[in-house]
């Protein structure tokens, strides 16, 4: 997730406390940095500066605050989505 010159990077386990939590944070230079690895590792990036600016004051490893938590389903969903269509092309063989 970025916005502008800010890059977070946010985990959900639903075996580990079921609640997302901030993993990676960084401006600038770091930003960038964790944007390249995001990109790398083929992990979906989203910009969304009101979230971003919500949660860049946590602590790394907090949870999402409840006032967040409608942003994050809805970026998770969007993920669910995305994986269930990856691993459909790739069973098919038509992988990216």
């Amino acid at each position: 997730m970025s916005g502008s010159d800010i890059a977070l990077a946010l985990r959900f386990d639903p075996e580990v406390g079921g609640v997302p939590r901030l993993v990676a944070k960084g401006r600038g230079t770091l930003a960038r940095r964790i944007l390249a690895l995001a990109r790398e590792h083929g992990v979906p990036v989203r910009e969304d500066r009101a979230l971003v600016a919500l949660l860049e004051r946590l602590e790394l490893g907090a949870p999402i605050p409840t006032v967040a938590f409608a942003a994050v389903a809805e970026i998770l969903v969007h993920l669910y989505r995305l994986d269930a269509r990856l691993g459909a092309a790739r069973r098919q063989g038509r992988a990216p």
